[in-house]
């Protein structure tokens, strides 16, 4: 498990899960800085020590198999993969060469030590002193927030504006300096995946011209060589993309954080000043408090930054009621008073400020929270997968084809803004829509036309693999095996709406076209998929996280692109899943998989009206009696299924009714497979579980039936009638 992202909305809560985030990177970072010192070492021994060498070289890869990258996120890509095993195959190659005597190694302090100290010095030690600076802004800001909380309300409130201006000027720039030490921690966890291991790279290459004997491992080495360079060189791209993005997070959470506010499981959560009674009279004690509307639980951490460490037990109570507290009856300010059900007596609470106690007050009142729902950066409304839009990206991609298809950095060089503009205006004018046979001039440039084909993506309501399938994508493209990826991904393809499908066959076709010129344009697979992937598959909400994840993004497209044919021209060999039936009977956008998806379902899309469920059901009978014909043949053949997966029908994604008896009405049947419930309507059952009285729901796709005197729902495909 790799290390967990740090979230620049953390930086303004700044609670105790951060800050243990915060030490696990702090905690690699040295952990490489003393790896790289030792290695500096190693290397400047191997070179002043010709006698030692064999030696001195076997400690040397002794040092590389030992290390472990640290990953940022919960899966890496091949690429990561490729560098991160690099190590150990360095490792190997030296272990083989440690018999052979060599002459003294020339060069080996330029290409090796110096990059190394370099990286040691600029990257890891700006970390160290931007953590200087942070632990001190944090004991400085914590020092003057616990002395303004400290000032009597009965003074002056001309003195009290100004410590409150005071506070909230060290508080702005404390979080400043967070998110600046967050984003250098994060740049150079993601900086020493290639600036630490090219140097090394090409140290062993130096090594191979010096050594005899070298020439025939050379020589083997040569395709890892190849594969790694190629690694590297897509990280770092991936890095520069990356890097990009989360530094303009960090400038939009600096102008703006509550615009960025992580959306949060808890109602309110933040740092809270609670009295406790003492023999020797009252304390105020730092706690970090969330509360849950639904359920009326509060928790209370106490946890002080200064100290870095926990002050006590956690302690949860159930509220009963909140009441403000009047500034003339507490020497304290932003007090309020809490009951709880479940523990006697009134526990006073301190806020941080009187904008604090507002937020805590309408929490525990009932009031709805305010959340800041996730914005698309780009126009929603203005573009949809109609026929005008089907018709703007048929025209560019002719554009391209005819025109470009040869042109060097195709899709990656953007036109001029003003003029991709003006020509989608033009493309999005009904009238000239209308006219499919009218191509787009030659005076728009093609780097206008691919501008304008990709903004117009990014216009649509939402992205063209859309936002519910987002993660089971990303997770496809995770998956260890090739195959299985390939396959996952084709089966989710075939879960997206028709048109959108439809466009991402055009798009994909096209794509394939532009890869197979490489060579002319320079547009590899690889470089689509990271001009796309952003694009077909953004994130529905903008956070660090997301960000990493972009490299996942690519290789979908990359997915995409290199097997088109198949994907797009063919049905899935995977049976749909459990997920797709929850689509429809929740209408939700989730898409955490069940725990039954790997069990084979029917997908039904629930249409309210009367006439689509008769419309259903016509085409479940017509198939019925169809299946009756022919029994025999139906589980020896795919074909006659496959009218029917690829229906037309758009409140009708597949009918697959391969068992006709499962809709005879109060039988026993007995159940194929296990299943876990995931709503109180559904049965649990393990595999040959017998059921009573089943006959059809009205829910598509679900029977219904007993189970030891309880009645639910049961996955129609997971049983098979007695």
């Amino acid at each position: 498990m790799g290390l967990p992202a740090l979230e620049f909305s953390d930086c303004c809560l700044d609670s105790p899960h951060f800050r243990e985030t915060l030490k696990s990177h702090e905690a690699e970072l040295d952990k490489t800085n003393k790896f790289i010192k030792e290695l500096i070492k190693d290397g400047k021994s191997l070179i002043s020590a010709l006698k030692n060498l064999s030696s001195a070289k076997r400690k040397f890869a002794d040092s590389l198999n030992e290390f472990k990258f640290q990953c940022i996120g919960d899966a890496e890509t091949d690429d990561e993969m490729c560098i991160a095993r690099s190590l150990q195959e360095f490792a190997t190659v030296l272990r083989n060469l440690e018999d052979e005597r060599s002459r003294m190694i020339e060069n080996a302090s330029e290409v090796l030590i110096t990059p190394l100290e370099k990286f040691r010095k600029e990257q890891i030690g700006a970390a160290r002193e931007a953590k200087k600076k942070y632990d001190k802004e944090t004991e400085k800001y914590c020092g003057v927030l616990e002395k303004h909380l400290n000032l009597s309300s009965k003074k002056k409130e001309a003195q009290l504006q100004e410590a409150d201006s005071q506070v909230d000027l060290v508080r702005h720039h404390f979080y400043e300096v967070s998110l600046e030490y967050v984003f250098k921690v994060q740049e150079v966890q993601e900086r020493k995946m290639f600036e630490f291991v090219e140097p090394l790279l090409a140290f062993l290459q130096g090594l191979f011209t010096f050594y005899h004997h070298g020439y025939e491992l050379a020589k083997d080495f040569g395709d890892f060589k190849t594969q790694l360079t190629i690694s590297i060189q897509n990280t770092r791209n991936r890095f520069e993309g990356t890097r990009s993005e989360v530094e303009s997070l960090m400038k939009k959470m600096k102008e703006n954080p509550l615009e960025h506010k992580t959306i949060s499981p808890y109602t309110m959560e933040g740092y809270l000043y609670v009295q406790e009674k003492r023999h020797f009279g009252t304390s105020w004690v730092k706690h970090y408090c969330t509360y849950q509307r639904d359920s009326k639980q509060i928790t209370m951490v106490p946890f002080d930054q200064k100290s870095g460490g926990k002050g006590g037990e956690d302690e949860s109570i159930t509220l009963k009621s909140c009441t403000r507290r009047k500034t003339d009856s507490i020497e304290k300010r932003f007090c309020f008073d809490v009951e709880a059900v479940d523990r006697p007596g009134v526990i006073t609470m301190q806020a941080l400020s009187e904008e604090d106690r507002r937020l805590w007050m309408e929490a525990m009142d009932g009031r709805e929270p305010v959340y800041n729902s996730n914005k698309d950066s780009q126009n929603e409304g203005t573009a949809q997968l109609d026929s005008i839009g089907f018709s703007i990206i048929r025209k560019c991609i002719h554009a391209v084809e005819t025109r470009g298809i040869n042109e060097q950095g195709l899709y990656r060089i953007v036109g001029v803004n003003s003029r991709v503009q003006k020509l989608l205006s033009v493309l999005m004018d009904p009238k000239a829509a209308s006219e499919t046979d009218t191509d787009i001039c030659a005076e728009w440039e093609i780097k206008t036309v691919t501008s304008a084909l990709k903004t117009y993506l990014r216009m649509l309501p939402g992205p063209l693999m859309m936002y519910q399938f987002q993660r089971s994508f990303i997770k496809a493209a995770k998956l260890e095996n090739q195959e299985t990826r390939v396959s996952e991904i084709h089966s989710l393809v075939h879960r997206l709406p028709e048109k959108n499908r439809q466009m991402l066959q055009l798009l994909m076709n096209h794509l394939a076209n532009v890869a197979n010129n490489h060579k002319q344009n320079l547009m590899t697979v690889a470089n689509l998929g990271v001009v796309f992937g952003p694009t077909l598959l953004r994130p529905q909400e903008e956070t660090v996280a997301a960000i990493m994840d972009i490299k996942f993004q690519n290789i979908v497209i990359e997915i995409l692109i290199e097997n088109h044919e198949k994907i797009f021209n063919t049905v899935p060999d995977v049976p749909l899943t459990n997920a797709q039936l929850h689509l429809s009977r929740k209408k939700s956008s989730d898409s955490k998989p069940p725990s039954c998806s790997e069990r084979p379902l029917t997908l039904f899309h629930a249409v309210p009206s009367t006439e689509k469920q008769e419309q259903r059901n016509s085409i479940i009978n017509s198939s019925l009696e169809s299946v009756s014909s022919s029994a025999n043949s139906i589980p020896n053949s795919s074909n006659s299924l496959q009218p029917n997966m690829n229906s037309s029908d758009p409140n009708l994604d597949v009918v697959k009714p391969t068992r006709p008896s499962s809709l005879t009405p109060f039988r026993k049947a007995k159940a194929l497979y296990a299943c876990k419930a995931e709503h109180d309507s559904e049965l649990s059952f393990t595999a040959g579980t017998i059921f009573d009285n089943v006959h059809p729901s009205q829910e598509p796709g679900w029977l219904e039936g007993t189970l030891s005197g309880k009645t639910g729902l049961i996955p129609e495909n997971y049983v098979e009638f007695l």
